[in-house]
């Protein structure tokens, strides 16, 4: 099961990453806990909306830009998980049958 939490966490830790910023840093300039960002990276936390325009705000990237990652990233996971139904196959009995008639 995919966990909204936890993608959006993954997306916010690697925007940091990418600019090479501490989550001190960070949590400093989004006016948040370091506690409480850590956990929200980690998915552990749910973040309101508030929370994440600020986070975004400190990391100078977009909300639509995190969302719209959390969105593939979702997508993703669900291709994944979604089992490939089965397709019937006429076995050649049947077939030797609707043939016959």
């Amino acid at each position: 099961m995919v966990l909204l939490r936890q993608e959006i966490g993954d997306v916010l830790r690697e925007q940091r990453r990418q600019q090479s910023r501490t989550l001190r840093e960070v949590s400093a300039k989004a006016r948040v806990s370091l506690g409480y960002l850590s956990e929200v990276e980690r998915g552990q936390k749910e973040a309101s909306s508030e929370l994440l325009a600020s986070i975004c705000g400190a990391l100078d990237v977009p909300l639509s830009r995190v969302l719209s990652q959390v969105s593939e990233r979702v997508a993703d996971a669900e291709r994944v998980q979604t089992p490939v139904a089965a397709l019937p196959v006429a076995s050649a009995r049947a077939n030797s049958l609707v043939s016959a008639a």
